[in-house]
C-alpha cells in the first residue's frame, strides 16, 4: 500500500514541476504544440489525453450491447442485457477538465478530472503528452440488497498516467499505467489493482481510422485473477463529436470495474477458450460556449 501512496504523491506533485519547467522554457522560446493525438477523451475503454478548450462542453455516451453468444438467439447481443453511461465534462482551462456521469451497472455516479501535464510540441523538443486521469465513483445501489455497511464500502478510486504520442498525421500510439482501488472486496480479493493500457489509432481517411486498446492488470488475486481487456473498432470523426464502433471483452464502462472485475477471456490464450465478447459504440459530442 505505501508503494500505491507514493505513486499517487508523484502524481500530485508532478503538475508543478511540469509547469515550473515549462515556464522557464517560455522565456528562451515560444514551443507551438503538436495538435492532439487523438480525436475523442476515450480510446474505447481508456481515456486518452485529449484535453478541449476552455468552456468546452462534452456531452459522452457509451453503450455495451450483451454477448455474443451461439446458444441464444439475441441478435448478436442486441437483445441481451446492456450497459450504458451517459456523461458530461466541461473545460474549466485549457489544461483541466472536470466531469460527472452516472452509468447502468451498479448506478456507478462518477466524479472525474483530467489536467495535462505535459504537452508534445512541433519541434519534438517534447517528444510526448502526459496527462493525468483520476475519478471518485460511488455505487449507489439500494442499502436493502444488504450489500454494503458503511458508507465508505462504495467507494472507488482510478489514477492514470497517460502519456501519449502523434507519430504523424496518420499514427498515434499512448501507454497508461494506473491504480484502481476500491474500499471494499471479496476475501478474495485485493482493494489495489496496478495495471497498464496500449492503444492505438491509425487514419485511414481524414474523418474514418481504425483504433484498438489492450489493457492488462498487473496485480495478482489471492483466486480469480481479472483477464485483461482486448478492443478493436473504427472510429468516425468531425470537428464537433466522435463515434467509435468496436468489439471488446470489457461489459464495464469504468476503468476500475473492467481491471478489478473482469472475467471475460480474450482469446488469445487457448487454455482460455475462444472468449466472450460484445459490440459497444462511444458518441461524443463538444459544445463550446
Amino acid at each position: 500500500m505505501k508503494n500505491y501512496i507514493k505513486l499517487f504523491f508523484v502524481f500530485l506533485i508532478l503538475p508543478f514541476i511540469t509547469v515550473a519547467q515549462e515556464q522557464v522554457n517560455d522565456t528562451i522560446v515560444k514551443e507551438k504544440p503538436e495538435r492532439s493525438a487523438f480525436e475523442s477523451s476515450f480510446l474505447i475503454d481508456n481515456p486518452t489525453n485529449v484535453l478541449f478548450s476552455k468552456n468546452t462542453l462534452e456531452v459522452q455516451m457509451s453503450h455495451r450491447f450483451g454477448e455474443l453468444n451461439d446458444d441464444r438467439n439475441d441478435l448478436a447481443g442486441f437483445y441481451g442485457a446492456a450497459n450504458i453511461r451517459i456523461g458530461l465534462t466541461y473545460g474549466i482551462h485549457d489544461r483541466l477538465t472536470i466531469g460527472f456521469g452516472t452509468t447502468k451497472n451498479k448506478k456507478y455516479q462518477d466524479f472525474n478530472w483530467k489536467a495535462a501535464l505535459l504537452r508534445q510540441t512541433r519541434s519534438d523538443k517534447m517528444p510526448v503528452s502526459v496527462s493525468y486521469y483520476g475519478n471518485f465513483a460511488i455505487d449507489a445501489r439500494s442499502k436493502n440488497q444488504g450489500l454494503f455497511l458503511n458508507t465508505e464500502d462504495r467507494y472507488s478510486f482510478f489514477n492514470q498516467l497517460i502519456i501519449a504520442r502523434r507519430f504523424n498525421p496518420k499514427l498515434s500510439l499512448q501507454v497508461a499505467p494506473s491504480v484502481s482501488h476500491y474500499n471494499t472486496v471479496e476475501r478474495t480479493m485485493r482493494n489495489d489493482m496496478v495495471a497498464i493500457a496500449f492503444g492505438g489509432r491509425y487514419k485511414i481517411s481524414p474523418q474514418t481510422s481504425v483504433i484498438v486498446d489492450y489493457s492488462q492488470p498487473l496485480t495478482k488475486m489471492r483466486l480469480n485473477n481479472p483477464q485483461p481487456g482486448i478492443s478493436l473498432g473504427v472510429e468516425f470523426g468531425t470537428s464537433a463529436h466522435t463515434f467509435q464502433l468496436f468489439a471488446t471483452n470489457y461489459w464495464g464502462i469504468l476503468p476500475q470495474e473492467n481491471y478489478m472485475f473482469n472475467q471475460k477471456a480474450t482469446g488469445l490464450d487457448k487454455k482460455q477458450g475462444s472468449g466472450q465478447y460484445l459490440i459497444g459504440f462511444n458518441i461524443t459530442r463538444n459544445y463550446n460556449f
